[in-house]
């Protein structure tokens, strides 16, 4: 059985996926995870880990609190977080598609020693 809070985050990830009008396909692209994936988080088939929420949030700019609980707004992440987006973002863009595969493989590397490293903590 689904719970609330569970079923409403989902929501929310898919509610951020149309807002900025991306497929599930160029989404799941986005945050490195496959398009069965978000679909199967879209319909609460699938549990939205920590590690998800935190690239979702560093990868669209969203307010981690917003996606958490649904309180404040989707976007609503401070302006210097907004800005490192935006200039993360043209960089990105920059690369040649086999650059940017290579630099989510990276980021998806650095995320998981971060995790590491916060388990030891």
């Amino acid at each position: 059985m689904k719970n609330e809070a569970g079923s409403a985050m989902h929501d929310r990830i898919k509610k951020m996926r149309i807002a900025l009008k991306l497929t599930q396909a160029q989404f799941a692209k986005a945050v490195a995870i496959s398009k069965s994936y978000i679909g199967a988080i879209e319909l609460a088939e699938r549990p939205v880990n920590d590690r998800l929420v935190k690239l979702v949030c560093s990868t669209f700019g969203a307010n981690e609190e917003w996606l958490r609980s649904g309180k404040g707004n989707m976007f609503g992440a401070q302006e210097e977080q907004n800005e490192k987006y935006k200039k993360l973002l043209v960089l990105f863009q920059q690369l040649c598609p086999r650059f940017q595969d290579h630099l989510i493989k990276h980021l998806n590397l650095l995320l998981e020693l971060q995790d590491a490293s916060e388990e030891k903590q």
